[in-house]
This record gives structure tokens, sequence and C-alpha cells, in this order.
């Protein structure tokens, strides 16, 4: 779903006119609803700061705001398509329905997709179970991770961090062997 579905469904959520939900981003009284219809229509993109403050105001993850064009189906295959190539997500077909599944041969890629999805799976029955309302269920999926309790999922440093800290450790390894060598000379 392009953005400005996502704000216009989060907005009616909220249950705010398009005038409301501009005059508290701060766009002037006259202008703020046409404003935010440029942006629901598209003609206009909201910048990063403002979805990030629209997202605050929809008590939602900047996430839930920014999830890629499926408005179609062909968009849609596109985005599954990607997922298989930078995901390993798999179609397949289990007692005659087509399935989505993870690939195992990517373990990294395969645990920690397996432990979000575990996650998702049990907010999921939770709902189904009648533990948690609806409401509970879509907050816990719009502000995901922030709400997630399972902690299944584990957040990795960019390659540049890695990096940092793996050229930091080679030095103190150094450092060490250095003062090793010295110790063992005296």
């Amino acid at each position: 779903m392009a953005i400005g579905k996502r704000i216009r469904f989060f907005r009616n959520r909220k249950g705010m006119t398009q005038k409301q939900l501009g005059e508290i981003l701060g766009f002037l009284g006259k202008t703020s609803d046409v404003r935010m219809a440029q942006y629901e229509s598209e003609a206009r993109t909201p910048k990063h700061d403002l979805v990030k403050e629209m997202a605050h105001i929809f008590d939602i993850s900047t996430h839930a705001l920014t999830v890629p064009d499926i408005d179609t189906y062909i968009g849609l295959m596109h985005t599954l398509f990607a997922l298989e190539d930078m995901y390993g997500l798999k179609i397949g077909e289990i007692d005659g329905e087509i399935c989505l599944r993870l690939d195992k041969s990517d373990y990294s890629s395969y645990t920690s997709m397996f432990d979000m999805f575990h996650a998702w799976q049990e907010q999921a029955a939770k709902l189904e179970q009648g533990e948690i309302t609806k409401e509970e269920y879509d907050q816990w999926r719009y502000k995901y991770p922030e709400l997630d309790t399972s902690k299944h999922w584990a957040k990795v440093p960019s390659q540049a961090v890695s990096d940092m800290l793996m050229k930091e450790l080679t030095k103190i390894e150094k450092g060490e062997k250095k003062t090793s060598k010295k110790k063992k000379q005296k």
C-alpha cells in the first residue's frame, strides 16, 4: 500500500479529519486539509521528519506508514519476488494449498525470520483464541517490534559498526599480545 493510503488508513483509524491532522502537524488552518489531501493523493510525498511526526501522532512505527507499494496484484507479486531474493521466502504447496515458507539453506536469515514469524503467529493465535482484542493485535502489528515481548528477534549491527568493532577488538588483542610478550621477557 502506498504511503498516501497508509496515512489515510491511520488517520481514519484515529477518527481524525485531514484538517485536524494537518493542524496538529503545524500546517496553517486554511491549508492544513489541502496539504494532507496532497499527501494522501500522493501529489506530494512527506519528508522523513514528517513521517516520523505522523507515526508519533498515530502511535505507530514509521515502518507501518512506509510499507512497499502493494496496491496492485502485480506490485504485490514483485514485492514477494524481492522477499524471495532478499530473505529466502519460497513458494510451495502443502496439502493442495499454496503456501509461503522460509528457506532453511540460509541459516542466519531463516532463524531471524523464523523468530519474527513465530512472534507474529503467537499474537495471531492469541487473537483467534480471544486472549487479546483486535485492537491489541493491531497495536502489536503497527508498533512492531516495539511491543514484541517474545524477544525472539535480534538486531544485527550494520556492516560499518561491525567493521569498526572488529578493528577495535584487533587493536585490543594486539595490545594484549604485546603486554604478554613483555611479561614473558622479564
